[in-house]
Protein backbone atom coordinates (compact mmCIF):
# COMPACT_ATOMS: atom_id res chain seq x y z
CA UNK A 1 0.00 0.00 0.00
CA UNK A 2 2.97 2.14 0.89
CA UNK A 3 4.51 1.83 -2.39
CA UNK A 4 1.28 2.40 -4.45
CA UNK A 5 0.59 5.37 -2.42
CA UNK A 6 4.10 6.64 -3.39
CA UNK A 7 3.50 5.90 -7.23
CA UNK A 8 0.62 7.89 -7.29
CA UNK A 9 2.31 10.97 -5.30
CA UNK A 10 4.71 10.46 -7.89
CA UNK A 11 2.56 10.27 -11.15
CA UNK A 12 0.68 13.18 -9.25
CA UNK A 13 3.71 15.47 -9.20
CA UNK A 14 4.88 14.15 -12.72
CA UNK A 15 1.42 15.44 -14.16
CA UNK A 16 1.93 18.79 -12.29
CA UNK A 17 5.82 19.22 -13.35
CA UNK A 18 4.45 18.83 -17.02
CA UNK A 19 2.18 21.59 -16.34
CA UNK A 20 4.63 24.06 -15.56
CA UNK A 21 7.13 22.99 -18.15
CA UNK A 22 5.11 22.94 -21.54
CA UNK A 23 4.06 25.69 -23.17
CA UNK A 24 0.80 27.76 -21.70
CA UNK A 25 -1.85 29.13 -23.78
CA UNK A 26 -2.50 32.47 -23.91
CA UNK A 27 -4.74 32.47 -26.51
CA UNK A 28 -4.36 33.14 -30.46
CA UNK A 29 -2.59 35.63 -31.09
CA UNK A 30 -4.03 37.97 -33.83
CA UNK A 31 -2.56 38.59 -37.21
CA UNK A 32 -2.94 41.57 -40.05
CA UNK A 33 -3.98 38.80 -42.49
CA UNK A 34 -4.87 35.52 -43.08
CA UNK A 35 -1.83 33.63 -43.89
CA UNK A 36 -1.46 32.73 -47.71
CA UNK A 37 -1.22 28.91 -49.06
CA UNK A 38 1.78 27.71 -49.23
CA UNK A 39 3.01 25.66 -52.26
CA UNK A 40 6.60 24.22 -50.68
CA UNK A 41 6.41 22.34 -47.95
CA UNK A 42 8.99 20.40 -45.55
CA UNK A 43 7.57 17.62 -43.92
CA UNK A 44 9.98 16.80 -40.71
CA UNK A 45 9.26 12.78 -39.23
CA UNK A 46 7.89 11.97 -42.66
CA UNK A 47 8.09 8.41 -42.03
CA UNK A 48 6.26 7.80 -38.72
CA UNK A 49 2.45 7.23 -38.67
CA UNK A 50 0.99 11.06 -38.73
CA UNK A 51 3.79 11.93 -40.99
CA UNK A 52 3.04 9.54 -43.88
CA UNK A 53 -0.43 10.73 -43.27
CA UNK A 54 0.62 14.40 -43.81
CA UNK A 55 3.12 13.70 -46.73
CA UNK A 56 -0.06 11.60 -48.51
CA UNK A 57 -2.89 14.31 -47.83
CA UNK A 58 -0.49 17.36 -48.54
CA UNK A 59 0.09 15.60 -52.12
CA UNK A 60 -3.66 15.07 -52.25
CA UNK A 61 -4.36 18.94 -52.06
CA UNK A 62 -1.41 20.27 -54.47
CA UNK A 63 1.29 20.90 -52.55
CA UNK A 64 5.03 20.14 -53.18
CA UNK A 65 6.52 18.10 -50.56
CA UNK A 66 9.67 17.66 -49.08
CA UNK A 67 10.33 14.53 -46.82
CA UNK A 68 13.38 14.77 -44.15
CA UNK A 69 13.99 10.97 -43.14
CA UNK A 70 16.98 9.33 -42.37
CA UNK A 71 15.59 6.12 -44.16
CA UNK A 72 14.01 7.17 -47.12
CA UNK A 73 13.16 3.68 -47.92
CA UNK A 74 10.51 3.71 -45.69
CA UNK A 75 8.33 6.15 -46.72
CA UNK A 76 7.08 4.21 -49.57
CA UNK A 77 5.01 7.31 -51.25
CA UNK A 78 6.38 7.72 -54.98
CA UNK A 79 4.74 11.18 -56.15
CA UNK A 80 6.01 13.65 -59.00
CA UNK A 81 5.51 16.57 -56.61
CA UNK A 82 7.65 14.23 -53.69
CA UNK A 83 10.78 14.91 -52.86
CA UNK A 84 12.55 12.89 -50.42
CA UNK A 85 15.47 14.22 -48.63
CA UNK A 86 17.96 11.62 -46.26
CA UNK A 87 19.31 13.58 -43.61
CA UNK A 88 19.00 13.21 -39.46
CA UNK A 89 17.15 16.13 -38.13
CA UNK A 90 19.74 16.29 -35.24
CA UNK A 91 22.43 17.17 -37.96
CA UNK A 92 22.02 21.39 -38.44
CA UNK A 93 23.56 21.00 -41.53
CA UNK A 94 21.02 18.80 -43.15
CA UNK A 95 18.36 20.19 -41.70
CA UNK A 96 19.08 23.70 -43.14
CA UNK A 97 19.82 22.34 -46.59
CA UNK A 98 16.13 21.21 -46.56
CA UNK A 99 14.29 23.91 -45.14
CA UNK A 100 16.10 26.49 -47.50
CA UNK A 101 13.24 26.91 -50.11
CA UNK A 102 10.64 26.01 -48.23
CA UNK A 103 7.19 28.32 -47.62
CA UNK A 104 5.84 26.41 -44.17
CA UNK A 105 7.31 23.20 -42.37
CA UNK A 106 5.05 20.50 -40.45
CA UNK A 107 6.63 18.88 -37.74
CA UNK A 108 5.65 15.30 -36.46
CA UNK A 109 9.03 13.81 -34.94
CA UNK A 110 8.50 10.43 -32.71
CA UNK A 111 11.15 8.01 -31.56
CA UNK A 112 10.79 4.83 -29.35
CA UNK A 113 13.86 5.93 -27.14
CA UNK A 114 11.11 5.61 -23.99
CA UNK A 115 13.71 4.43 -21.49
CA UNK A 116 15.99 6.52 -20.98
CA UNK A 117 16.70 10.51 -21.36
CA UNK A 118 16.88 12.05 -24.86
CA UNK A 119 17.11 15.24 -26.28
CA UNK A 120 15.93 14.21 -30.03
CA UNK A 121 12.50 16.13 -29.82
CA UNK A 122 13.99 19.33 -28.48
CA UNK A 123 17.20 19.80 -30.45
CA UNK A 124 15.81 18.85 -33.69
CA UNK A 125 13.30 21.22 -33.11
CA UNK A 126 15.50 23.54 -31.75
CA UNK A 127 17.63 23.21 -35.71
CA UNK A 128 14.03 23.13 -37.53
CA UNK A 129 13.25 26.64 -36.05
CA UNK A 130 17.19 28.17 -36.45
CA UNK A 131 17.02 26.74 -39.98
CA UNK A 132 13.79 28.63 -40.91
CA UNK A 133 14.65 31.83 -38.89
CA UNK A 134 17.88 31.86 -41.13
CA UNK A 135 15.93 31.01 -44.48
CA UNK A 136 12.73 33.40 -43.62
CA UNK A 137 10.19 30.19 -43.25
CA UNK A 138 7.58 31.58 -41.80
CA UNK A 139 4.87 29.33 -40.36
CA UNK A 140 5.40 25.64 -38.86
CA UNK A 141 2.98 23.34 -37.34
CA UNK A 142 4.12 20.84 -34.86
CA UNK A 143 2.44 17.73 -33.11
CA UNK A 144 3.19 16.88 -29.91
CA UNK A 145 0.14 15.42 -27.05
CA UNK A 146 -2.48 16.15 -24.63
CA UNK A 147 -0.57 16.09 -21.26
CA UNK A 148 1.40 18.88 -21.34
CA UNK A 149 1.29 22.64 -20.22
CA UNK A 150 -2.56 23.38 -19.15
CA UNK A 151 -3.87 20.41 -20.95
CA UNK A 152 -1.85 17.77 -18.08
CA UNK A 153 -4.00 15.17 -17.04
CA UNK A 154 -6.22 15.51 -20.20
CA UNK A 155 -5.47 12.45 -21.16
CA UNK A 156 -7.16 10.18 -19.05
CA UNK A 157 -6.73 8.32 -15.78
CA UNK A 158 -4.91 5.20 -17.66
CA UNK A 159 -2.32 7.55 -19.59
CA UNK A 160 -1.65 10.12 -16.31
CA UNK A 161 -1.28 7.15 -13.69
CA UNK A 162 0.75 4.37 -16.29
CA UNK A 163 1.50 5.44 -19.54
CA UNK A 164 3.03 8.26 -19.01
CA UNK A 165 5.02 7.99 -15.14
CA UNK A 166 6.01 4.59 -16.39
CA UNK A 167 6.13 4.20 -19.77
CA UNK A 168 7.08 7.68 -21.31
CA UNK A 169 8.28 10.16 -18.39
CA UNK A 170 11.47 11.32 -20.32
CA UNK A 171 9.54 11.22 -23.94
CA UNK A 172 7.01 13.34 -22.57
CA UNK A 173 9.77 15.54 -20.43
CA UNK A 174 11.44 15.86 -24.00
CA UNK A 175 8.16 17.35 -25.79
CA UNK A 176 7.70 20.28 -22.95
CA UNK A 177 10.86 21.01 -24.05
CA UNK A 178 10.11 20.87 -27.49
CA UNK A 179 7.06 23.62 -26.74
CA UNK A 180 9.46 25.53 -25.05
CA UNK A 181 11.56 26.32 -28.04
CA UNK A 182 8.84 26.47 -30.40
CA UNK A 183 7.05 29.42 -28.17
CA UNK A 184 10.19 31.39 -28.19
CA UNK A 185 10.75 31.42 -31.49
CA UNK A 186 10.59 34.07 -33.76
CA UNK A 187 8.21 32.42 -36.43
CA UNK A 188 4.61 31.75 -36.82
CA UNK A 189 3.89 28.59 -35.20
CA UNK A 190 0.96 26.25 -34.27
CA UNK A 191 1.32 23.26 -31.93
CA UNK A 192 -1.23 20.62 -31.91
CA UNK A 193 -1.43 18.34 -29.48
CA UNK A 194 -3.32 14.96 -30.01
CA UNK A 195 -5.07 12.66 -27.94
CA UNK A 196 -4.07 8.78 -27.90
CA UNK A 197 -3.34 8.32 -32.09
CA UNK A 198 -4.32 5.17 -33.75
CA UNK A 199 -4.47 4.21 -37.25
CA UNK A 200 -8.11 4.34 -37.78
CA UNK A 201 -10.08 5.56 -41.13
CA UNK A 202 -10.23 9.52 -40.46
CA UNK A 203 -14.03 10.64 -39.54
CA UNK A 204 -13.02 13.89 -41.44
CA UNK A 205 -14.18 16.39 -38.27
CA UNK A 206 -12.14 16.84 -35.18
CA UNK A 207 -12.48 18.65 -31.78
CA UNK A 208 -9.94 20.96 -30.69
CA UNK A 209 -9.44 24.12 -28.73
CA UNK A 210 -8.18 24.05 -25.04
CA UNK A 211 -10.54 22.31 -23.49
CA UNK A 212 -10.00 18.90 -25.46
CA UNK A 213 -9.23 15.95 -23.27
CA UNK A 214 -10.91 14.08 -20.03
CA UNK A 215 -8.85 13.57 -16.66
CA UNK A 216 -11.05 10.43 -16.49
CA UNK A 217 -10.96 8.19 -19.35
CA UNK A 218 -8.76 8.39 -22.41
CA UNK A 219 -9.45 10.45 -25.73
CA UNK A 220 -8.00 8.64 -29.07
CA UNK A 221 -7.62 10.24 -32.60
CA UNK A 222 -6.97 8.76 -36.13
CA UNK A 223 -3.71 9.49 -37.13
CA UNK A 224 -4.83 10.55 -40.63
CA UNK A 225 -7.51 13.03 -38.78
CA UNK A 226 -4.41 15.11 -36.85
CA UNK A 227 -2.39 15.07 -40.17
CA UNK A 228 -5.54 16.37 -41.87
CA UNK A 229 -6.43 19.32 -39.06
CA UNK A 230 -2.13 20.18 -39.41
CA UNK A 231 -2.51 20.76 -42.84
CA UNK A 232 -5.79 23.14 -42.09
CA UNK A 233 -3.38 25.43 -40.01
CA UNK A 234 -0.86 26.14 -42.71
CA UNK A 235 -4.05 28.61 -44.05
CA UNK A 236 -5.78 29.39 -40.85
CA UNK A 237 -4.65 32.09 -37.92
CA UNK A 238 -7.48 30.64 -35.51
CA UNK A 239 -5.08 28.81 -33.39
CA UNK A 240 -1.92 31.45 -34.41
CA UNK A 241 1.40 30.88 -31.52
CA UNK A 242 -1.08 28.54 -29.17
CA UNK A 243 -1.56 24.77 -28.64
CA UNK A 244 -4.89 23.24 -29.55
CA UNK A 245 -5.90 19.80 -28.30
CA UNK A 246 -7.31 17.54 -30.87
CA UNK A 247 -9.53 14.42 -30.47
CA UNK A 248 -12.46 12.39 -32.02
Amino acid sequence: MKFLLLFVAYAIALTAALARAGYRSRGAQPAGSAPARPSRLLVVGATGGTGRQLVAQALERGHAVTALARDPARLQIIHPRLTVVQGDVLDAAAVDRAVRGQEAVLCALGHNKYFYPTRILSEGTRNIVRAMEAHGVRRIVCETSLGIGESAGRMGLYYTLFVIPVILPFYFWDKTRQERIIGASTVDWVIVRPGALTNRQARGAVRHGRSVGNFLWTVRVPRADVAGFMLDQLESDTYRCSAPGVSS
